[in-house]
């Protein structure tokens, strides 16, 4: 019996059933009432006074440190090539690679000191974790944008020349790119197919995709083919191009992350501590070398473009003509970067939808008030949103139509990654949520004797996940179409969404959330959350092969964190050969 109140409820909310008590017709439901409340606006506030700064410098130069040592112990346990390895041969750069135990100890601690200093960094970004975070308000002081940038640049600076760290897809779009270079289809042929066996690129693709088409959009491997006629078969100067490509990539977050920040009355400071900053950015997006870098970066610039001309006050056609004003171009030049950035990975579509919602909003679209409406009301109650949507869809199907067609047209590189997108799907990862309890499920039912079943599940339990996925980001889009929350938030809570129910999911998947929610969520729970999630993460993710053994790992771990012991007690204790230095130079000044 308790599930009839329960399906009574349902049918009530949905506006199936009569309800017991007559409610106000014009209603619009409870879509994103509970997510709307990860957002507060926050205050601008004055910069750090002294002491806070020396302090703020003194962190900032832990996580260099950090930096530093993960280049050092990158020259061990960087994905370094096969063939080609520039350090091979060389005296002091070849030492880390002779003693892997002692450079996975120094990456390991280096990984841990940069984690430690973002997170102690977050008391001059957000405030103190324990009053101002956790009480949900201002600090009274935060770090300027200068000290914010120098930060970032400090922390990346050293990884410019690292090996690539904990990844080696460089290695796969290079061979992918010297196909598409060589005239043969990348979607058809694998690296191992069009470059053979014996190929110095195809000897340094993982095993798992030296025989998979790739699976990335004709933008990234057009961008990849101008690499490509550039270097030839130099892998050392196409992997550092590539890292220059992110690198493009995390200049577009920052320069977008804060200005989108602004626009939802967030601190610019701590979008940037909490998405460009993160360790899953300097770790995987500039040190992995990954595309999501250029992803993310064009898809934010496409949004503040879109964002400015639609919340603007400029008409974006110009009275009484049918051309567009100057607003109207910025709008149809900030999809088209959206579009663009889809020809990467396909994920940044998403973020139209909820563009074609804000635009949708402006020509007054909204949420109708249906659920207790009569039904001979709908129409008369829809028809103005209704034009609007259709009128908004037809736009960014139009815009980004053209600009998709255009660049598998011009980049002569075809359609065919329309059919590799679920390339990826080989991989079981335990990020996913779809995938971790289907292995678990075939892994219990082994254990019962049911037989080995784990891909049957999979086969089942993914199109499920995507399925919920698509459900979440349509209820996203209505809680945007009702005004509840910014289609910012609406985007980072829809890709999360999509992270939790994805097929197959890596660490850095997860930025594809955290960088947009960054710039709009504020509560207590999502920044420490993200705080706890990305130091895991960043950490646990280690510089290993299948073929370390744990009790290198662990003694790795055990040294790596007395390491950073001792290190932040010469960096953060004060002693008296320091209290002398500091004495002297005060006296100097007088």
């Amino acid at each position: 019996m308790p599930a009839l109140p329960a399906l009574r409820r349902t049918l009530d909310y949905i506006g199936l059933s009569k309800p017991a008590v007559d409610h106000d017709v014009d209603r619009i439901g409870d879509f994103g009432t509970t997510v709307a409340r990860m957002h507060d606006d926050e205050q601008e506030v004055g910069p750090l006074n002294r002491l806070e700064t020396l302090r703020m410098r003194r962190i900032r130069l832990f996580g260099t440190t950090g930096s530093m040592l993960i280049l050092i112990g990158s020259l061990g346990t960087g994905m370094l090539p096969v063939l080609q390895n520039p350090i091979v041969g060389m005296r002091i750069l070849s030492l880390p690679s002779r003693m892997y135990s002692t450079a996975l100890t120094i990456s390991i601690g280096g990984f841990i000191m940069l984690v430690v200093a973002w997170v102690m960094l977050g008391r001059y970004a957000i405030g103190r974790y324990r009053v101002e975070v956790a009480e949900g308000r201002s600090p009274a002081r935060r770090m300027t944008r200068g000290q914010t940038d120098r930060t970032l640049l400090m922390w990346v600076a050293p990884l410019i020349v690292a090996p690539p760290l904990l990844s080696k897809d460089v290695y796969s779009y290079l061979a992918q790119s010297a196909i598409a270079y060589r005239g043969m289809d990348p979607y058809t042929y694998s690296p191992m197919r069009g470059l053979g066996v014996d190929h110095a690129l195809t000897l340094s693709v993982p095993n798992l995709w030296k025989d998979t088409p790739a699976p990335y959009g004709p933008l990234f491997l057009w961008i990849g083919e101008r690499i490509t006629a550039v270097t030839g078969e130099n892998i050392t100067a196409a992997v550092l191009l590539h890292r220059l490509v992110a690198i493009c990539g995390v200049l577009m977050i920052v320069w977008a992350l804060p200005r989108l920040a602004r626009r939802c009355g967030v601190s610019s400071v701590a979008a940037l501590w909490l998405g460009a900053l993160n360790p899953l950015v300097i770790l995987h997006l500039v040190g992995g070398i990954h595309n999501e870098a250029l992803m993310i970066g064009m898809m934010l610039v496409g949004l503040e473009w879109c964002f400015q001309a639609i919340y603007g006050d400029d008409r974006l056609r110009i009275a009484d003509k049918p051309w567009l004003s100057k607003a109207g171009w910025l709008l149809v030049a900030g999809v088209a970067v959206i579009a663009a950035s889809s020809m990467i990975k396909v994920t940044s579509m998403l973020a139209l939808g909820f563009v074609g919602i804000v635009l949708a909003r402006r020509w007054g679209a909204t949420l109708p008030a249906l659920r207790h409406a009569p039904v001979r009301q709908w129409w008369d109650r829809s028809k103005k949103s209704i034009g609007a949507l259709t009128a908004s869809a037809s736009a960014m199907v139009v815009i980004a139509g053209l600009v998709i067609v255009g660049i598998c047209l011009g980049t002569g590189l075809g359609f065919g990654w329309t059919g590799t997108l679920s390339t990826g799907g080989i991989v079981r990862s335990w990020m996913s949520m779809p995938t971790l309890l289907s292995v678990v499920s075939g892994r219990v039912g082994l254990w019962l004797g049911l037989g080995e079943q784990t891909q049957a599940i999979l086969d089942v339990a993914r199109p499920i996940g995507q399925l919920l996925a698509a459900v979440l980001v349509v209820r996203w889009l209505l809680a945007c179409l009702a005004g509840r929350i910014h289609p910012l938030g609406g985007l980072g809570i829809a890709m999360a969404s999509v992270v939790i129910f994805f097929p197959f999911v890596q660490a850095w998947y997860l930025l594809w959330a955290i960088i947009p929610l960054a710039a709009w969520a504020t509560t207590r729970w999502f920044r420490v959350g993200t705080v706890i999630i990305s130091s895991i993460i960043a950490i646990v993710v280690m510089p290993t092969s299948s073929d370390t053994s744990p009790l290198v790992v662990a003694q790795g771990l055990a040294t790596g964190l007395l390491m950073v012991a001792i290190a932040g007690m010469a960096f953060f204790i004060d002693s008296p050969i320091r209290n002398w230095i500091r004495a002297r130079r005060d006296q100097k000044a007088r």
